[in-house]
């Protein structure tokens, strides 16, 4: 059976040293799940995202990583990720690695991940300086002309965690809005956690096949979160809390008071419900606050056939 609690789901996928990988670009940043990884402290841990934010940086704070794979790294719209550049520069509370990509070499890698290809050609190295500090970055001679491609290997995580809008319960998955490289990931990697707002039913899957990203043949392991992707928001559930993103900018800037904030809200909580209960007991009116509002889409028809 794929449905799983969290706490399950990341015990059985999720090992020491695995390499993983939590997506979602600016939405559908699955908060929960690297909440549980914390709580059941695994260790040595290589992270791989684009646009790492406070969620890699919680987790570097830690002390549950070894290596971050990265396109860009910040605070969204706030500033640096504090914990991050500690432990880069400081070793505090212990020294990563940095392996970094342009956005396009990032989902270079995750499409030949997910096609079996050993690596991927693109030419927005040609002229930078990026392949100077990143050997992986390599350049081949294009067997069609006279110059030279830029390559990225392929990756494929060990575990990715994809935060979605609903699925079924064998793990057909749907997604609107901001997609990122959920889907891409997915098929990269060797095991998928999906943690959805909403499981329904296969016919309500069926209605729409459109919006069905990630199929049930991908995913192993089916978790039912709501609001798991808080701070950052879900399309058509929540909005993007950045009273939180704003908060977080101060607590960071101090190992102290970030271990502090960790050991409230990841570490003092038994499960995501703990995260809610407490977040909702500091702002009671917080989801009204975070009310995306009503945008629906024209209904479609798809036709009969057969």
């Amino acid at each position: 059976m794929k449905l799983n609690t969290m706490s399950d789901a990341i015990a059985k996928y999720v090992h020491n040293g695995d390499t993983i990988a939590i997506e979602g670009f600016t939405a559908f940043i699955c908060f929960a799940a690297a909440h549980e990884i914390l709580r059941q402290k695994l260790e040595g841990l290589t992270i791989c995202r684009m646009t790492p934010d406070l969620i890699y940086d919680q987790m570097v704070a830690a002390g549950c990583v070894k290596k971050m794979v990265f396109s860009y790294l910040g605070n969204p719209g706030v500033g640096s990720l504090h914990c991050i550049r500690r432990a880069i520069e400081n070793g505090i509370p212990n020294k990563i690695e940095i392996e970094e990509y342009s956005h396009f070499g990032m989902v270079g890698r995750y499409m030949a991940g997910a096609a079996g290809l050993p690596f991927f050609p693109l030419k927005s190295y040609l002229g930078a300086d990026l392949a100077e500090v990143n050997p992986n970055i390599c350049f081949v001679d294009n067997p069609y002309g006279k110059d030279r491609v830029a390559v990225v290997p392929a990756l494929n995580p060990d575990v990715a965690i994809v935060h979605a809008q609903r699925c079924d319960r064998q793990g057909n998955t749907q997604l609107w809005g901001l997609i990122g490289m959920q889907k891409e990931v997915a098929f990269a990697a060797k095991h998928v956690i999906v943690v959805v707002e909403e499981i329904v039913l296969e016919d309500v899957i069926r209605s729409d096949p459109n919006r069905t990203l990630i199929p049930h043949i991908v995913v192993d392991s089916v978790v039912h979160q709501p609001y798991g992707a808080h701070p950052s928001y879900v399309q058509g559930y929540y909005d993007r809390d950045n009273k939180r993103y704003l908060a977080w900018e101060k607590v960071s800037r101090d190992q102290a008071a970030t271990e502090a904030w960790l050991a409230e809200w990841v570490f003092g909580v038994d499960n995501w419900e703990g995260y809610l209960a407490r977040l909702q007991a500091e702002e009671p009116n917080i989801w009204d606050r975070l009310a995306p509002g009503s945008a629906p889409s024209q209904p479609v028809n798809y036709g009969t056939y057969g």
